[in-house]
């Protein structure tokens, strides 16, 4: 395991993806149970248990990963935004649209300024 890029993964994770996890935490959870710091530990706790499952689960077994990987996204969003599955999978779905739609505009905003960008990956 590269230490140094699972820190960049987390910090990179963090800048991008808490605000937006955050946002809307906020939107379905509430006020009270979706807090900042929440969202960076769901994001920070995710990263790293992701890590250790896609380096346990190669080759064939990559599509268990995946589905456990999204299991264990949704209890963290569960627990720490103290919601429901369901609304744990809408918060996700939702941050994932938030998330696309800011790189969308961020994108737009650099080909102005002529800089070429990569469409962003999914984050959850």
């Amino acid at each position: 395991m590269d230490w140094v890029a699972l820190i960049i993964q987390m910090i990179v994770s963090v800048i991008l993806l808490a605000p937006v996890l955050w946002i809307t935490g906020r939107w379905l959870a509430g006020k009270d149970k979706a807090k900042f710091t929440d969202s960076i530990w769901i994001v920070v706790l995710g990263v790293v248990i992701g890590t250790l499952i896609g380096g346990w689960l190669t080759d064939w077994l990559a599509w268990l990963g995946v589905v456990i990987m999204f299991i264990i996204w949704l209890g963290l969003i569960k627990h720490f935004f103290d919601c429901g599955w369901l609304k744990a999978f809408i918060i996700s779905i939702l941050a994932n649209i938030v998330y696309v739609v800011i790189w969308f505009i961020i994108v737009l905003v650099l080909e102005l300024f002529g800089i070429t960008a990569t469409p962003p990956p999914l984050p959850l």
